[in-house]
């Protein structure tokens, strides 16, 4: 009994030691730890320090795939960006799927070098390509919250997209999304991350010839005649799709032969003076109304635009000042 109770005591002395020394080590005094650098003050970023303002329009076209904003608004993005406005193209989907005989990334990267070679033909300052795949865009969240950024990084002044009647799904939802961006561009807590627009951008929808629920109303005409060439020298740049015949093009193979090409991209040409044609014989009398009767009436090729009710409602005066191509009312 006494050997059991000499060990019991030499074991709590042991252990007692040890806190002791563990107590010793936490009460002993650490350094002192060295003061953070200090970081920089955050660069406050401003709608006015993104674009500095330098007197010139800022418009922002949204295509669903690379080819309709050049198809359906070339011609006065080009008007524009002979005046020295800024223009920026945006083609929502990669068009990946957009071609008979190929696919994937290299289709999507094909036809973003194509769009980006017609841009620089229309002069247009910047042409942009989103990695999302052709057929799959959906009206969500995330992408309207993309439609927004983009939208008040460009500080844009007029944003033109799609009408949401359309055959193809692509074409829906780009004009969906566009809608659904109109008001919120002006929201600051919407997409904090990029400043808020000072005033609602005036938004309109590119022409197309849909009849239900009801069909296009041409509020704005735009005499293209003076740049149809350039328009079509751009068009002609984008060859996986007018050339080769995009994701019909089995229907009519064109191959290598150069000939055959030469023979293909000029009908094509001449398919696309007739469209552009059709657009100003439909809409002469709005050509008369904003042209005046003489000029309106020997107009032969046009681009038209309807005004959407969701952004910035404006008066003749203001339409004439964004479209400066028109003549001033008499």
């Amino acid at each position: 009994m006494a050997t059991s109770r000499w060990f019991w005591c030499a074991a709590m002395l042991a252990a007692m030691g040890a806190a002791a020394s563990v107590g010793a080590a936490r009460a002993a005094p650490a350094e002192k730890p060295a003061e953070p650098s200090p970081s920089p003050a955050p660069a406050v970023v401003t709608a006015d320090s993104l674009h500095p303002a330098d007197g010139k329009l800022r418009i922002i076209h949204f295509g669903a795939h690379p080819d309709d904003a050049e198809i359906r608004g070339g011609g006065t993005a080009a008007l524009w960006a002979d005046q020295g406005h800024h223009v920026q193209f945006v083609s929502v989907t990669n068009g990946d799927v957009g071609h008979w005989q190929m696919a994937g990334g290299p289709l999507a990267k094909r036809r973003a070098a194509e769009v980006k070679a017609a841009g620089d033909v229309l002069g247009i300052e910047s042409s942009i390509t989103l990695d999302i795949h052709d057929g799959e865009l959906m009206p969500s969240l995330e992408n309207r919250q993309t439609l927004i950024r983009l939208i008040r990084r460009w500080d844009a002044d007029i944003v033109i997209g799609h009408r949401p009647v359309d055959y193809h799904p692509d074409h829906r939802y780009t004009g969906i999304l566009m809608q659904d961006a109109a008001y919120l561009v002006v929201v600051p807590f919407t997409c904090p991350d990029v400043p808020p627009l000072k005033r609602n951008p005036v938004f309109l929808y590119s022409h197309d010839n849909f009849q239900r629920p009801v069909p296009f109303r041409a509020d704005v005409v735009v005499a293209i005649d003076s740049v149809i060439e350039k328009k079509l020298d751009a068009l002609m740049k984008i060859e996986s799709q007018f050339i080769e015949g995009g994701c019909t093009g089995y229907l009519r193979p064109v191959g290598d032969d150069p000939d055959a090409r030469a023979a293909r991209r000029q009908a094509v040409r001449e398919a696309f003076r007739r469209r552009f044609a059709a657009v100003a014989n439909k809409h002469r009398d709005r050509l008369i109304a904003l042209y005046g009767e003489d000029a309106g009436k020997k107009v032969r090729y046009a681009e038209a635009f309807e005004l959407c009710e969701y952004g910035r409602r404006i008066g003749d005066d203001e339409l004439r000042r964004l479209f400066p191509f028109f003549p001033a009312k008499e």
